[in-house]
């Protein structure tokens, strides 16, 4: 291995088969398909794993659509499939689904190898050999795991080291030493994998870390520093019981607190996290490393100031380093700079009476949990200041229909610059087919709208069904992501309302048209 080699760790993802692991968890072909893409041709991880043998008829479809992908773009050695040591079904597996690289599932402690397989670890040493012999006859590339090696390492090391040298015997490529259960601390991790290093400094091994105890990234960190030559992860850090590594986290961690180095665009660990989000329905908390959605808010009016006199409160975790952008929230806790760097943002300028009034009227709401964001300012100050609102363009009338059996439809009418347009049309839902009717009424006025990111809806406690319904939606824009927020007593109302605010922040720009949307 080279100096330059010896210096970036890689980095296998195993989001499509450890991840989908987590409880209410499964990806269609199709998602499995889009997630794989992303992962190895814009997120640029070195390799991924993307099935368990013998599952399903689904699986099988997936992992098919997936390698098929993977040969065409020449990088089928990068997709890796788990097989147990069965002789021949899990090679033939593979092989039928047209893969090239077998992560081979041996027992790393005796405890599992006797309790769970029933077997004496000569007779599993047979047949992990017989496995890796006829793998070898199909032409396959193989990795092994030794699950719970952490367990295995620490209590009886003569049944990892004859393990190992079966493996080393059958021509695997790497070996793969998992902490299955998150038992181990960081010391622990550098004592274990150095001694396997030391024990056998020819072969490539990898580190896989499960979450029990919150140590997953810290002892990615140390095992790389311990000579692992790669780590495992999943996206979000989906996995069983408290997940597996996460690969934000740990792609950071090692750029920022070690000498390492890795092939991951960081731009794209956001967008990655985001389609996982979505694909999985399991949000990540707003303060999660890295790509949480407050991760990038200051939110105390102290640290927006020492922001404005020098970015006193700025790291090496810039959100633009992860392509995100510093947002400043409006509450309870604004203080004057967090309002002045979002009127900046939005070209607005106030004298200070007047922003002190606004600010104000921001820290009551704050006060009463209202939501404030950015793009309400120029409601809140034409409120405030008793001064109209522009507004260019105004839904004028809308009807959405959702029955049992049929299909949703709406129809919707839109005034801009004294001209009218009507259209309707049908979708998935009430509120997809009412986007899909506005869309057309304001093509006829050349205006395209951006994408819609996130959609929340909050109902105050209580259960009232009269209660006021508060719905926030992101938007991608060209320019970068933004909020408008809606308040009415029905549900849909309030989407309408905030995308009405978001047809009128698109309009105002670009001397009244809309930017280039995404």
């Amino acid at each position: 291995m080279t100096k330059q080699d010896s210096d970036r760790i890689e980095v296998m993802d195993t989001t499509l088969r450890d991840g989908e692991q987590t409880p209410d968890i499964a990806y269609t072909p199709e998602e499995k398909l889009t997630l794989a893409r992303l992962l190895l041709s814009e997120l640029n991880v070195d390799r991924i794993e993307i099935a368990s043998t013998k599952v399903s008829e689904g699986e099988a479809a997936a992992a098919r659509r997936i390698n098929t992908w993977a040969r065409k773009n020449k990088w089928i050695e990068r997709v890796e499939i788990l097989g147990y040591a069965d002789g021949e079904p899990s090679v033939d597996w593979i092989v039928q689904v047209k893969g090239k690289v077998l992560n081979l599932l041996t027992k790393g402690s005796e405890t599992h190898c006797r309790g769970q397989l029933g077997l004496a670890p000569k007779t599993h040493r047979e047949r992990v050999a017989a496995t890796l012999a006829y793998a070898r006859k199909r032409r396959l590339v193989v990795n092994a795991y030794l699950e719970d090696w952490s367990s295995g390492v620490r209590d009886s090391f003569d049944y990892v080291f004859a393990m190992v040298e079966v493996l080393r015997e059958g021509g695997v490529r790497r070996i793969y030493l998992p902490d299955t259960l998150g038992i181990f601390s960081p010391r622990q991790t550098r004592r274990f994998v150095e001694l396997m290093v030391e024990t056998w400094p020819d072969v490539h091994f990898e580190f896989h870390a499960h979450n029990d105890y919150g140590l997953a990234t810290a002892n990615c960190l140390v095992a790389s520093e311990a000579g692992a030559r790669g780590v495992h992860t999943s996206v979000n850090g989906m996995g069983e019981r408290a997940g597996n590594a996460r690969l934000a986290e740990v792609v950071a961690a090692l750029h920022d607190q070690t000498s390492f180095t890795t092939s991951v665009d960081e731009t794209r660990l956001s967008a990655v996290s985001n389609m996982v989000q979505s694909f999985s329905g399991k949000d990540m908390p707003g303060n999660t490393p890295i790509v949480g959605r407050d991760v990038y808010t200051q939110t105390a009016g102290i640290h927006a100031d020492g922001d404005a006199k020098g970015d006193l409160y700025q790291t090496r975790l810039a959100p633009e380093r992860f392509g995100r952008r510093r947002r400043y929230a409006l509450g309870k806790l604004s203080g004057k700079a967090s309002l002045d760097h979002n009127l900046r943002d939005l070209g607005i300028e106030l004298p200070d009476t007047d922003r002190d009034l606004v600010l104000r009227r921001i820290i009551e709401l704050g006060d009463k949990k209202h939501t404030v964001v950015p793009e309400d300012l120029p409601y809140i100050i034409a409120d405030v200041l008793q001064t109209p609102q522009e507004q260019r363009i105004a839904v004028q009338s809308w009807r959405v229909h959702v029955a049992t059996g049929e299909q949703p439809s709406a129809e919707v009418s839109v005034a801009y610059r004294g001209k009218l347009a009507k259209a309707h049309a049908e979708g998935d839902g009430g509120y997809d087919a009412f986007m899909n009717a506005l869309k057309k009424a304001v093509r006829s006025f050349g205006i395209s709208l951006p994408r819609l990111a996130d959609y929340r809806v909050r109902i105050p406690p209580g259960g009232r069904t009269e209660a006021l319904v508060e719905t926030v939606i992101s938007w991608a824009g060209a320019d970068g992501d933004f909020k408008t927020l809606g308040v009415d007593p029905d549900q849909l109302g309030a989407a309408v309302i905030a995308t009405e605010k978001m047809l009128n922040l698109i309009a105002g720009q670009n001397g009244g048209r809309p930017p280039r949307s995404d």
